[in-house]
């Protein structure tokens, strides 16, 4: 594709100025926390949004107890909280609510909380008897709390947005991944793009329609959490390049099962793209004797330096463009699904 240059006039220049301090203007009283999870994340956003990351003091006590002070004033401001809810899952939840609590009290006019990865996701449903519906109840703390609104990247089931009372606005990387992959220029007849499952169909159309590819879906079983049965693939991979998309990728059992079982039906090469990079226990070992070629996810979950060493096969996308995005949705008032319009792909709107 050939780049056009274009000189840029007078009036023209006047134009770009006044939309640069315009988006200034409209930041002035936004001010943006990161806690402990997302630090690197927040920086980045607050980099690009031309503001300085909030000062907060976040300190664990001796005996488990959390106590989270802003550093200035957040009176009659908008405040913005990023926090992923990883591992350590409980704690960096408590954070959040006392992050909220401290902002609530020293009159902050709305708190908005940006959470990558809403951690207790997948546990949305009753599966047995006497079981919890945690997903629901974070949803209710976080309201009771204070926040003002919730913002999260691909939700493990689009459902809990119910489980809110205020705004939630669940955001997908799914173009974002899907772009990376047709980027690489793979031949367009011989990729395929695969579900990991029957609950995956809807998120890996999208992906099918921006590489303009078939569909196919692993057909199998969870007899237990963390562990799978993958049985029989329904769709043609026989010599074709698989792009299979996921929202998580957490002890890695379930993905590498289904990449051998795509190659026991003669998958050619497989390309993984996957929102929320978990990696619990020895995912990342697993991951790089596995037959996947490259697995590409976002940095909602941060990747240390020393898992990045573990596995060689794993890139990592941000989703701070989009966060940006989604800030200046929310202080302007428009629409967030301007967040897509970078992809270019009007089925995200």
């Amino acid at each position: 594709m050939k780049l056009r240059c274009f000189v840029l006039t007078k009036q023209r220049k006047t134009v770009i100025l006044n939309a640069i301090r315009k988006e200034v203007n409209s930041v002035k009283d936004t001010i943006v926390f990161a806690l402990s999870s997302s630090v690197d994340l927040a920086q980045s956003v607050c980099e690009k949004l031309g503001i300085p990351l909030g000062k907060i003091k976040v300190e664990h006590f001796a005996d488990g107890e959390i106590i989270v002070e802003p550093q200035e004033s957040v009176r009659g401001r908008k405040v913005f909280i990023i926090q992923s809810t990883c591992n350590p899952v409980t704690e960096n939840l408590m954070e959040v609510l006392v992050c909220i609590d401290a902002c609530k009290r020293a009159s902050a006019a709305e708190i908005n909380v940006i959470m990558p990865y809403f951690g207790y996701a997948r546990q949305d449903r009753k599966a047995k008897p006497r079981q919890p519906i945690t997903a629901k109840l974070v949803a209710n703390l976080l309201e009771v709390a204070g926040a003002n609104r919730c913002v999260c990247f691909d939700l493990h089931a689009a459902q809990i947005q119910g489980f809110f009372d205020i705004p939630n606005d669940d955001i997908t990387a799914v173009p974002m991944l899907g772009s990376y992959f047709k980027e690489l220029n793979l031949p367009e007849n011989e990729v395929v793009a695969v579900s990991p499952d029957h609950g995956g169909v809807t998120r890996t159309r999208k992906v099918a329609d921006i590489l303009n590819a078939p569909l196919a879906i692993i057909d199998k079983r969870r007899p237990k959490p963390n562990a799978v049965e993958a049985q029989n693939v329904i769709g043609d991979v026989n010599g074709k390049i698989c792009v299979i998309i996921d929202d998580i990728c957490d002890t890695a059992g379930s993905l590498v099962a289904g990449c051998n079982i795509l190659k026991e039906h003669g998958a050619k090469d497989i390309y993984v793209g996957v929102t929320h990079g978990i990696f619990s226990k020895d995912a990342l070992e697993k991951i790089e004797d596995s037959p996947i070629k490259k697995l590409v996810i976002t940095d909602t979950i941060p990747l240390s330096e020393e898992n990045k060493k573990k596995c060689s096969k794993i890139e990592v996308l941000s989703v701070a463009d989009m966060t940006v995005g989604i800030i200046l949705s929310i202080v302007k008032h428009t629409p967030v699904s301007v967040v897509y319009q970078r992809y270019q792909y009007d089925s995200f709107k």
